[in-house]
Order: structure tokens, then sequence, then C-alpha cells
């Protein structure tokens, strides 16, 4: 493979991972260059592995050696080696880890066709931090669920902290974005009941059901489709929302407490729904 050694900053090969930190011309920008960046040897791999197209790998000497010698990287992928300081300066930051890759983004799946494939789905609404969203991905691979949906007003899963956070799992997982504004993208979830998903709204509400309820039916048999939406930390979701679900659920929890940080509320869900099916 074409391994080169660069020692000018400027240098226009490193274009891809220039600016990471930067608000306007980062490379990841959906409207500008759109890439996908993932940062360090195992979330790295996984973009390998991954739907999306590899463009380069830019990299420290010793972490290309020991990566290259535990990876297959294809023979035409260009291989950058750059010193800690020289990738600093193009990044904006120190990147101890030492090992970045570019891709370019590809097409989201189908919904219908993520829809026929899974049994658990999350929907988000209205969350804009990429680190839950990263810690999301994380958990819901790790807890069996097949893919993630994205209703209005979500940050972008692509985003450099969302990949890194996700341990490379929003590489992996299926998403994909409902359409529609603020005040209608429920009207997608229809979509999610024709291919006969239970839509289960998370919410501290104390009049909510119980989740472990929530998620059997009255013969204490697991649904067997389920699609649990969240909202933002804070607000949660809205009514419309609500409103579009065939129950609101409930995690109880002990007096004198009001609620739970997203990623931990929607992890329990997903535990949850994992032993209902046992």
């Amino acid at each position: 493979m074409p391994r080169t050694r660069i020692a000018d900053p400027a240098d226009p090969r490193l274009d891809d991972v220039r600016d990471l930190n930067h608000s306007d011309t980062r490379p990841d920008l959906p409207g500008g260059k759109g890439l996908v960046i993932a940062e360090g040897p195992l979330v790295v791999s996984r973009l390998l592995e991954s739907r999306f197209p590899v463009r380069r790998l830019v990299g420290f000497p010793g972490k290309l050696d020991a990566f290259l010698d535990e990876h297959d990287v294809p023979a035409d992928l260009p291989v950058h080696e750059v010193s800690r300081e020289t990738l600093a300066e193009v990044a904006g930051f120190d990147l101890h880890r030492g090992l970045l890759a570019a891709a370019d983004r590809a097409p989201e799946p189908a919904l219908d066709d993520i829809l026929a494939a899974s049994r658990t789905v999350v929907v988000l609404e209205g969350v804009g931090d990429h680190e839950n969203i990263g810690s999301m991905f994380r958990n819901a691979a790790g807890m069996g669920v097949d893919a993630v949906l994205f209703g209005n007003g979500c940050a972008d899963p692509l985003y450099r902290r969302s990949v890194r956070v996700s341990m490379g799992h929003v590489l992996r997982t299926p998403f994909a974005h409902l359409g529609g504004t603020f005040t209608t993208w429920q009207r997608s979830l229809s979509q999610l009941s024709d291919h006969g998903f239970r839509l289960v709204s998370l919410t501290p509400d104390a009049a909510a059901e119980h989740l472990a309820d929530a998620l059997v039916d009255d013969r204490d048999r697991p649904w067997g489709k389920v699609a649990l939406l969240v909202g933002a930390e804070g607000p949660g979701l809205t009514e419309h929302a609500m409103r579009a679900t065939h129950v609101r659920a409930r995690i109880p929890m002990a007096p004198g407490t009001d609620s739970l940080n997203l990623a931990t509320s929607a992890a329990i869900a997903f535990y949850e729904r994992q032993r209902s099916l046992r």
C-alpha cells in the first residue's frame, strides 16, 4: 500500500483531517466535505469494516505499524505517516490516540428495509447532544437494539465526537432519519405501526405505565416488535410524539428523585426489552 511520510502541515493530502474542531470548516460537516472521521485503532477498524468508503489513514509511525500488523487494509488505501506535532497543527488539537481515518458518507438504508429486518428500534426526538447520540449507539449495540431512528431536531450522528463516543457502533448499527418538521415528523411513526411495532414513549410521568408492563401484552408475553421513543435531556418527548404512540412508560425511581439522564434511561429501557424476550 502507498505509505507516505508528510512533514508539512499545509500538505493538501491532510485536508481530510484538518481543523477537526473548527465549527465552520471541519471536514465532517454534512454541508461541506461531509466526511466520516474515526479516531483510534478500535474505531478505525470498525470504519474499515463498515459501509463507508475509506479515503485515507493518518497516524504516528508506531501507531501505524501496530495497526497495519493487526488489520487488513486495502492495498490502494493512502496511508500517511505524520509526527504528533504535525498532526496537532493540522487537526487543531493534540490527538494522543495517534491514528485517524477519513471516509465518505454513504446513503442511509431505506426505512422500510430497516423495519422489516428489526425487532427492536429506538426513536430519538430533539436529541441535540453529540455525546448522548454516541452513547445511545453504544448502548443500543450492547443491548441488542437493531436500529436507531431520528425524528426532528437531532444532531448529526456522524459527527466526529458521536462516532468516537459510540466506539464506532454508529458505523455498524443501521440508522435512518424520519421526515417532517417539529410538529409533523410524528406522522412518520405510522410506518412503524404498519410494520407491526408497538410504540412506547419513555417519560418520567408518574401516571405512565411501568416500563416492564408496557413491554408485554395482557398475557405477559413480549411484544414481537417494539419501538422505544426517547426525547432530549430535560424537556423529553413532545406531547405530539407521545400522542402518536401506543403507550407511555416510566422507569420506577426512588422517592425524592425525578429523572435519569438520557443515555442511562435508554440503556435501562433497552435492557428491560431484552429481559422481556427471555
